[in-house]
């Protein structure tokens, strides 16, 4: 009995590791599709966003049936109810990228502003690269990486903060700016939203390491 949970906490430990690496990727996507104006990047994000909630959706089926069949506990317990909060965390993330897919799609024609456009797509990289550390840390089962990336989370959200004044000053200077500066403005939103996610997942990966619940980043949940 014990080898079959175990193949099976391996399988879902690879599972759910790989869905982190497919919204890592989706989401350096859409911030790059949104950079460069490209619209048929951003449709394939919104066409392909199904494969995200499809494997969210089994991976928590697989968590459920494992509880039920193995009654694990302790160590074990922790680790599948860490894969099961912090799956609905990544399809959040996901969201937040087929949003940027959205707002590629939806702004045409309009006049941009390329420093800021610049920064918004440095910002996607970095939070791109935020996911996929944050996912090593869960796959080395390193609490102590994982509480790293809270700073890392505010310093995005410093950016963001950036991006916004950017965004409101174009518009207080040019009302033709009015459209592409409110796009800026939720992508940084979106952008920052993201970053708190990587901090929820890494505040379940100290949970899986400690059995404590901890807050990474208390009250730093607005927007931009």
């Amino acid at each position: 009995m014990r080898r079959l949970f175990d193949e099976e906490l391996a399988d879902l430990d690879s599972s759910f590791t790989e869905m982190g690496m497919l919204v890592s990727q989706t989401i350096q996507k859409s911030v790059q599709a949104f950079v460069d104006h490209n619209r048929e990047t951003a449709k394939l994000i919104l066409d392909n966003d199904y494969r995200i909630n499809e494997r969210e959706a089994a991976i928590e089926k697989k968590t459920f049936e494992m509880i039920a069949l193995y009654q694990p506990v302790t160590t074990d317990l922790r680790e599948i109810v860490t894969i099961l909060k912090a799956v609905s965390v990544l399809e959040r993330m996901g969201d937040q990228a087929r949003n940027i897919a959205n707002s590629t799609i939806r702004v045409k024609g309009t006049k941009h502003v390329p420093e800021i456009e610049a920064k918004l797509g440095d910002m996607g990289e970095e939070v791109a690269s935020m996911v996929s550390e944050v996912m090593s840390y869960y796959v080395k089962d390193d609490a102590i990486g994982a509480e790293a990336i809270a700073a890392k989370s505010r310093d995005l959200a410093k950016k963001a903060g950036q991006v916004r004044l950017d965004a409101v000053n174009g518009m207080k200077e040019d009302a033709e700016l009015v459209d592409s500066a409110a796009d800026y403005l939720v992508i940084a939103g979106y952008l920052k939203r993201i970053s708190d996610y990587t901090t929820d997942i890494a505040e379940w990966i100290v949970y899986k390491r400690t059995g404590k619940i901890i807050e990474l980043n208390p009250g730093s949940s607005f927007f931009i």
